[in-house]
């Protein structure tokens, strides 16, 4: 009578231990392991269905290994099963390597198909088909609404008075600006409701804007201004970033950049090449950023002129900001913005480019 597979596997601690063995070796051992384990298992519990029980207690000498070429239970086979095994680890990590190589491929492919996919969106206001993570400039508009207070509170909360409504009144010039733009360039309607904060922040030099129309200017920043030019200058450069859709556009780039940096580091195999390629997607990143920088500015150009200012204003400002960076800041290569010095090169570009006969007389400064 043969005793059942499933009882003998029940009683047989040994082969009980090569499953816990073998779950041990999915967490912690790699796939060599892992097959070798699972090997293991199944020559258990093939060797465990072939004995019939009650055992035989008397056997000829030899009777075994002249029947079957081996000793009974493996003893003395040790060397040659580890031999035999070895063949089978280095397949199992050739095999391992394709794993890899595949799921990076599948992840990079779909990073790039949903981004590259989409057919992007039209801009309102410029008319250009751009890659955006929300096509709808309300949800844009929701997004930065929701993080007003946020931004309020990091900088000592909103200023109120006098220097509030020069913000206002410079920031409703320059939409009226924006209107005659689009005007004489045939493009749309401005989808966006602009609203232009003062913040108390009396240390951090800083302007910045949030998708959908909210601009902020802190009071640091605003006191080292010389002119109402330069104040133009910084709130069409803002309104630039807004119209341009730059955080919209860097929304959808950071879903390309990390879906490729999680496929180089599956491809790599360990945490030293995950960190590497998240360092290259943030430099490549970061030249974006560098470039967002200068089409705003070329914005800050535009507007502070329709809005009767001198464009030439903003060579002041970079100035002042150049003066506000200790040290010089870090390498452009490793910041977000290019050096107020290159700026400076660039604004002089646009403006021969915006004006080639020359800036018309009585612009104000």
């Amino acid at each position: 009578m043969r005793f059942d597979t499933a009882l003998a596997f029940e009683d047989c601690r040994p082969l009980r231990q090569a499953f816990v063995d073998f779950h041990t070796a999915c967490y912690t051992n790699g796939h060599a392991r892992i097959l070798s384990a699972w090997s293991y298992c199944v020559t258990g519990s093939r060797f465990m269905s072939r004995i019939s029980f009650p055992m035989p207690t008397h056997r000829r000498r030899g009777s075994y290994r002249s029947r079957s070429g081996r000793p009974p239970f493996g003893v003395g086979e040790r060397r040659q099963t580890s031999q035999s095994r070895q063949p089978s680890r280095t397949k199992s990590s050739g095999s391992g390597l394709k794993i890899r190589l595949m799921i990076a491929a599948a992840i990079a492919i779909f990073a790039l198909i949903s981004y590259y996919g989409n057919p992007g969106d039209k801009n309102q206001i410029t008319g250009e088909k751009e890659r955006v993570a929300f096509g709808e400039e309300a949800d844009e508009m929701q997004l930065g609404l929701q993080a007003v207070r946020q931004m309020a509170e990091q900088h000592g909360g909103f200023s109120r008075g006098a220097n509030a409504g020069l913000v206002k009144d410079m920031g409703a010039r320059l939409l009226l600006a924006l209107d005659e733009w689009m005007a004489k360039n045939g493009g749309g309607t401005n989808p966006y409701q602009f609203d232009f904060h003062l913040l108390r922040d009396p240390s951090t030099v800083n302007a910045f804007a949030l998708p959908g129309g909210q601009v902020f200017i802190t009071q640091a920043l605003l006191g080292r201004l010389e002119t109402d030019g330069q104040l133009a200058g910084v709130l069409g450069h803002e309104i630039g970033h807004v119209i341009e859709r730059h955080g919209n556009k860097r929304m959808a780039q950071q879903q390309l950049f990390s879906g490729l940096a999680a496929a180089a580091g599956a491809a790599g195999g360990d945490v030293n090449s995950a960190r590497m390629a998240q360092m290259v997607a943030q430099m490549v990143q970061m030249s974006y950023g560098r470039d967002d920088e200068l089409e705003s500015d070329k914005w800050g150009v535009r507007l502070s002129f329709l809005a009767g200012y001198d464009p030439n204003a903003m060579e002041g400002l970079m100035r002042v900001l150049e003066e506000a960076s200790p040290g010089g800041g870090p390498p452009e290569m490793l910041s977000t913005h290019p050096k107020p010095a290159n700026r400076v090169e660039y604004i002089q570009q646009v403006i021969a480019e915006e004006f080639p006969n020359g800036l018309p007389p009585g612009l104000r400064p």
